[in-house]
C-alpha cells in the first residue's frame, strides 16, 4: 500500500538525484525510491538497479511499485544528438510506459537545463538564439534536440495518464556526486588542487565573452527544493521553470573567489583561454601522486572530472543569463549566494576525503 507521498527519482546516483533524495528523506511523509544502473546503498532510500534502457527490465524492476510522484534526473552522453534523442527519450518513455498501468502517478517533474536555449552540444550557442535573459515563453529552436524528445514524452504520457507535469532547466549545477558527467564544481575543485601542488596560477579556460559578460548558476540543493515545490504546489502544475540561484556575477569576479579558496593565483585573461581537457591532458599520473600523498579516497581523477562539459560552458561566445520570474510570481522565492554554493561544496569534497 503505497503510502501518502512515494517519490520515484530516475538517476539518484547523480548530481539532482542525490540531492533531491537528501530533501526528501529529511521532509516528514515522503518513502523514497532511487533508480539508476547503480543506484548506491542509502539510508532512507530504497534501491532500485536496472538498466533503463532496457523497456523489459525497467518494466519488472518497477513491478507492483505505485508512486505518487516521479522526477526524470538522468541522460546518458551519445556521440550524437540523433542518438541522444534516441537513448534518452526512450528512458523516459520506458520509465511512464512502465508506470501507466498502476495509475497511481499524480505529477512527473523532468530535470533538463538550457542547452533548451542555447542547443545540444552539435551546435552549442550557435547560429540563431534567443535573446538574454532566456524566459520560458521562448520557442524551441529550429534544430533537433534530446531535451525537446524528453519533454515530449512527458508530455503524451501525462495526457494518457492524467497527471500534471513539470519542466526544470538550470544552468551549470553545483553540487556533490562524484562520477558525475556534468561537474563543474568537482572539475574547478581538482584543477586548483593540482594547481597549488603545482605552485602555478589558476588559467580560466573559457572565452573571453564568459570572462567578462554576467552569467548565473544553479545549487543542486536549490533545485530540489524547486522540485519538490513545483510537484506539490497546484500553481507550478503543467508548467515549465528556468531555476537558478537568484544571483548573477562575472567569471572576472568568481574565478578570483575559487582561486581564493584554495589558496592560489588566478591568472588574469589575455584573449581566449586554454580548455581544461588541453590543461589536463596528463593530469591522471599528477593526481595519483596527490591522492597517495594526502591518502585521498579517490587517484583516478577520470573519476571526478568531466573537463568537456566544463570547458562547454565557460567556452560560450554568448553571454548566458537567466530570467527567474515566473517562479517568482508563483511564489519560489528562495535563493542561494554562487560563491557559496562553490565553498560548501568544497567543504564537502575536502571532509569526504575527495580533495586535500
Amino acid at each position: 500500500m503505497a503510502t501518502k507521498n512515494t517519490a520515484l527519482i530516475v538517476g539518484v546516483s547523480g548530481i539532482v538525484g542525490r540531492n533531491l533524495a537528501d530533501l526528501l528523506i529529511s521532509e516528514n511523509g515522503w518513502t523514497v525510491y532511487g533508480m539508476a544502473r547503480r543506484p548506491g546503498d542509502r539510508e532512507g532510500i530504497i534501491p532500485i538497479a536496472v538498466d533503463l534502457q532496457d523497456a523489459a527490465a525497467v518494466a519488472a524492476a518497477l513491478g507492483d511499485l505505485k508512486p505518487t510522484h516521479v522526477f526524470l534526473s538522468t541522460w546518458l552522453r551519445q556521440s550524437t544528438e540523433a542518438e541522444n534523442i534516441r537513448v534518452n527519450a526512450g528512458m523516459v518513455k520506458n520509465v511512464l510506459d512502465a508506470l501507466s498501468a498502476a495509475g497511481s502517478v499524480q505529477h512527473v517533474a523532468l530535470v533538463t537545463g538550457l542547452k533548451h536555449y542555447l542547443g545540444p552540444f552539435e551546435a552549442y550557442g550557435k547560429g540563431a538564439l534567443p535573446a538574454t535573459p532566456f524566459r520560458e515563453t521562448q520557442a524551441r529552436l529550429d534544430i533537433e534536440n534530446f531535451y525537446y524528445a524528453q519533454e515530449d514524452e512527458v508530455f503524451t504520457a501525462a495526457a494518457r495518464d492524467g497527471y500534471s507535469w513539470s519542466v526544470h532547466r538550470p544552468h551549470t549545477i553545483i553540487g556533490y556526486a562524484i562520477g558525475n558527467a556534468m561537474n563543474m564544481g568537482t572539475t574547478l575543485a581538482v584543477y586548483a588542487c593540482i594547481c597549488k601542488e603545482q605552485g602555478r596560477p589558476m588559467h580560466f579556460p573559457g572565452s573571453a565573452v564568459q570572462w567578462t559578460s554576467l552569467t548565473d548558476m544553479t545549487d543542486a540543493r536549490l533545485l530540489a527544493k524547486h522540485l519538490l515545490w513545483a510537484a506539490t504546489t497546484p500553481a507550478a502544475r503543467n508548467e515549465a521553470f528556468n531555476v537558478v540561484n537568484g544571483d548573477v556575477f562575472r567569471w572576472s569576479w568568481m574565478w578570483k573567489q575559487i582561486a581564493g579558496w584554495f589558496g592560489v593565483e588566478a591568472a588574469e585573461l589575455q584573449g581566449e583561454g586554454t580548455p581544461l581537457e588541453t590543461q589536463l591532458a596528463e593530469a591522471a599520473p599528477v593526481w595519483k601522486q596527490i591522492a597517495e600523498k594526502y591518502r585521498l579516497a579517490e587517484a583516478d581523477v577520470n573519476k571526478l572530472i568531466s573537463p568537456w562539459h566544463t570547458d562547454a560552458d565557460l567556452g560560450r561566445p554568448i553571454e548566458v543569463v537567466t530570467d527567474m520570474s515566473k517562479s517568482r510570481r508563483l511564489g519560489f522565492t528562495d535563493f542561494q549566494a554562487t560563491d557559496e554554493s562553490f565553498f560548501d561544496l568544497f567543504e564537502k569534497l575536502r571532509a569526504a576525503r575527495l580533495i586535500p
